[in-house]
């Protein structure tokens, strides 16, 4: 089939939306319908360059839909189910899945880091050559095919446009807060970055009970929306940042601090504000290649607990719908983050506007 879709050629260039080729699902997989899309600075990352990905490719992996058709042997959804998309997809069988960690499903990670689908081969061209898959999703288009195991079905009362955003920002944010560091009622908590990470998990610390909750960041116009979000306290990142962390909670630093950006410089500095005996989470996606300078004596000597959260720990099949369900019972903010809705033409200015960092999160609605 004929689709529209936009296409990254190269790094360092402006998407291209234009008329792809899209075939039909083979075994195990399933067209969907796109109605809505988060614009998230993961897929920015591929026009950087810090993320190294096959091109041509389609981003987008922050969406929900609708099935349209499933190929043979599809049993997960039907025709006709809302879902959202799950770009780390879950085989249930590997060391990983059974041992509570289908984020780090190892079927599923050689050929979603490819572009491709399990046999291998893309399911898109355009001028008559291949195009990838980024996450094995590919949502910045109206249709999509994708493994049955990366449709998760949710309730049919949830708007599309809001259920779009649990499939990254929602999941990764609450995920770190609640799964990865396991925050506690009563616990103290700084986030370094209030951008759609960030703020969920701002939401997901006061979820889990957190008395202190501390947003930073550079930009001024972030400091209310982090606070609708759930912060207690916010600070804007300067020469005393961690000496107000430390006002804030009796001189010690925090029980649990979030790195939500992928900054080395910042992940140093959310190191820094832990207390002794405290957890560092680092949530932000880091350029490839880069490295952090950790202390290893203090390390050792204060028993911190440094950990990556990689999609926030999550069980997306469970997750999901727990956090829908939160949603609609008036407990998960989903509505506010969404700042601004574009067309999929309007592509390139939705990243525009996201490189501001003045929005929580864009999303292009089909």
């Amino acid at each position: 089939m004929q689709i529209q879709a936009a296409v990254l050629e190269k790094t360092k260039t402006p998407f291209v939306v234009d008329t792809l080729t899209l075939e039909d699902p083979h075994p195990g997989e399933v067209l969907v319908k796109i109605h809505a899309c988060g614009v998230c600075h993961s897929d920015y990352h591929l026009v950087t360059g810090d993320t190294q990905h096959a091109l041509p490719a389609v981003c987008g992996h922050e969406g929900a839909g609708v099935v349209e058709a499933v190929g043979a042997g599809v049993t997960r959804v039907q025709p006709g189910d809302h879902i959202v998309l799950n770009w780390t997809p879950d085989c249930g069988e590997c060391f990983y899945c059974q041992h509570g960690q289908p984020n780090l499903c190892q079927t599923y990670t050689e050929p979603i880091w490819r572009g491709v689908m399990l046999d291998g081969t893309p399911r898109l061209s355009w001028r008559g050559a291949p195009v990838y898959h980024y996450c094995g999703l590919a949502s910045f288009a109206e249709y999509a095919v994708v493994p049955q195991e990366s449709c998760i079905a949710i309730r049919n009362d949830v708007p599309l446009k809001a259920a779009s955003l649990v499939g990254c920002a929602v999941a990764t944010g609450v995920g770190a807060a609640m799964y990865t560091a396991n925050v506690r009622p009563g616990d103290s908590v700084v986030v370094f970055g209030c951008g759609g990470v960030g703020l969920n998990i701002l939401q997901g610390a006061a979820l889990c009970g957190a008395a202190t909750i501390i947003a930073v960041d550079t930009n001024a116009a972030k400091m209310q929306i982090a606070r609708d979000f759930g912060a207690t306290h916010t600070l804007m990142s300067g020469d005393d940042t961690l000496d107000a962390i430390r006002d804030l909670t009796g001189g010690r630093g925090t029980d649990h601090s979030f790195e939500a950006v992928g900054i080395p410089a910042l992940q140093e500095l959310s190191f820094a504000a832990a207390r002794p005996g405290g957890n560092v989470i680092l949530a932000g996606l880091s350029p490839m290649g880069t490295g952090t300078n950790l202390p290893g004596a203090i390390i050792t000597r204060q028993e911190k607990t440094i950990k990556g959260s990689y999609y926030g720990t999550i069980n997306a099949a469970r997750d999901f719908p727990m956090l829908l369900d939160l949603y609609m019972a008036g407990k998960l903010k989903l509505d506010e983050l969404v700042s601004q809705e574009y067309t999929l033409d309007q592509i390139n200015d939705a990243f525009d506007v996201m490189l501001t960092g003045e929005v929580a999160r864009g999303v292009i609605v089909f």
